[in-house]
This record gives C-alpha cells, sequence and structure tokens, in this order.
C-alpha cells in the first residue's frame, strides 16, 4: 500500500518520514499527503543533510526537517511543535540550507544533464538522448561547473550528491 493511502486510513496527528524509503522518496510522499490533507503534520527525520533535499522537503510542506542523531528531548519538542502548527528545522539541517543560495541554482535542463553525466553519460550520449547538439550540452556542463564551484565532472557529481541535487538510485 502506498505511503499517502495509509495516511488517509490512519489519520495520525503527526508523521515521522523519512526521505530514503523504497517505494518513493519521502518528499515526494509528503507533498501527496499534503496535496490532499494540507492540515497534515510531516516531520522529516533522516541522515540526509544536502541543502537540496531540505530544500525539496520543506518545498512539499514539511513542518520540520531533523537529522537522525537528533536528542530525543529536541525530537519530543520538534513533534510537539510540528503538532500545534510550528515549524522546526535542526540547527545542522539549518546550516546547510543556508549555504543553498550561495550557489547559482541550475536549471532543469542542467539537472537533468548532471543526472546523466552522474549516470555515466558523455556529452555526445546526452545530446542524443536530449535532442540538442553537443555544443549545446557543453555550455549546459560549463554553467554546471561553475554553478557548483567544480573543477571537472567528477568534483560537479560529487557535490551534486553530497547536496543532495542527484542521487545514485537509476535514472
Amino acid at each position: 500500500m502506498r505511503r499517502w493511502k495509509s495516511y488517509r486510513r490512519l489519520l495520525p496527528d503527526v508523521v515521522l518520514m523519512d526521505l530514503r524509503m523504497p517505494v518513493m522518496s519521502g518528499w515526494i510522499a509528503t507533498a501527496r499527503i499534503r496535496a490532499e490533507f494540507p492540515e497534515s503534520h510531516i516531520l522529516i527525520l533522516t541522515t540526509l543533510d544536502g541543502d537540496e533535499d531540505i530544500f525539496r522537503a520543506m518545498q512539499a510542506g514539511a513542518m520540520g526537517y531533523l537529522l537522525k542523531d537528533t536528542p530525543s528531548q529536541a525530537l519530543i519538542a520538534a513533534i510537539r511543535a510540528a503538532h500545534a502548527g510550528l515549524k522546526t528545522i535542526s540547527p545542522a539541517a539549518g546550516n546547510s540550507l543556508g549555504t543553498r543560495h550561495e550557489y547559482g541554482q541550475l536549471t532543469g535542463r542542467e539537472a537533468a544533464v548532471l543526472r546523466s553525466i552522474a549516470a555515466g553519460a558523455g556529452n555526445k550520449q546526452i545530446a542524443f538522448e536530449m535532442d540538442v547538439s553537443e555544443s549545446t550540452i557543453k555550455g549546459h556542463v560549463s554553467n554546471i561547473l561553475m554553478k557548483l564551484g567544480a573543477q571537472d565532472r567528477t568534483a560537479a557529481v560529487t557535490i551534486a550528491l553530497r547536496r543532495g541535487i542527484v542521487t545514485l538510485e537509476a535514472r
């Protein structure tokens, strides 16, 4: 049974949601639950501290974002805050999210190119798959390197993995 359908059946006061789940990501599940139940209280509890992970979760409607090493008293306080409709974000997650604006934001096309690079595709293959010229892809790669502050494609993928812009799942 899909996660958001379980929510409909159980109608919990607060949900502790992980971002990495087998069927779909926690931020997608959060968005689906919030679309059907706008008053739901969902708190992300995860090990992922990349700024893009945090941004997506909060954009999906999460009431808070905590890392799994959060002390129990802080977790209890965050659950109570979420139940009361207040947002909570752990200091470490807040620091990560704060660095998000230091970098230029990738466009949708640049993010797609970066995912293809992470999957091992070269410029020629990416150009073919996207039905554009290879020089267009080279331009996207240059923009990606500049926006991520990376020296090369490998560094760009490493940065993107750390920030949660790309994951290791199949594309």
